[in-house]
């Protein structure tokens, strides 16, 4: 799995005009699937999401999480993190788990972020998705 996480003051996902996660402070994360992850995989970057300090603490210090903020989250489903890009101009996908199996594994990984504590939503599998981020730091951390 890749992820790619945002601390965010503001978060929706939008499909067709139509706005269908949104959050004030806390986290989006952008997930891809790999073909050989699997929910061991999902529950240890949910629960390392979860736990992960990045949000100020009185003195200024990134010393909270999203649990200690009670901060909610966005995950976004995106096999473009999985783009190999070696070889000419067009990214190629085929390092990025089919449908198949990234659908529910992407679901799976909500579930356990909502299970350590995190008030989670989802962006719509497979549709053309408009992200607003309003990333608060700038932070944003590589997973």
């Amino acid at each position: 799995m890749k992820a790619v996480v945002q601390r965010v003051s503001h978060g929706s996902v939008a499909v067709e005009g139509e706005v269908i996660a949104e959050i004030g402070r806390g986290l989006v994360i952008l997930l891809g699937v790999g073909p050989d992850d699997d929910e061991e995989r999902a529950r240890a970057l949910a629960r390392k999401i979860s736990l992960l300090r990045i949000f100020d603490d009185g003195q200024g210090k990134m010393n909270l999480s999203v649990q200690d903020i009670h901060g909610e989250a966005i995950v976004v489903s995106q096999f473009t993190l999985y783009a190999d890009t070696r070889k000419g101009n067009r990214p190629s996908f085929t390092d990025a788990a089919l449908p198949e199996l990234a659908r529910p594994l992407c679901d799976r990984f909500a579930a356990l972020l909502a299970e350590q504590g995190v008030p989670t939503q989802t962006g719509e599998f497979g549709a053309h998705m408009l992200v607003e981020i309003e990333n608060d730091g700038p932070v944003t951390i590589l997973f």
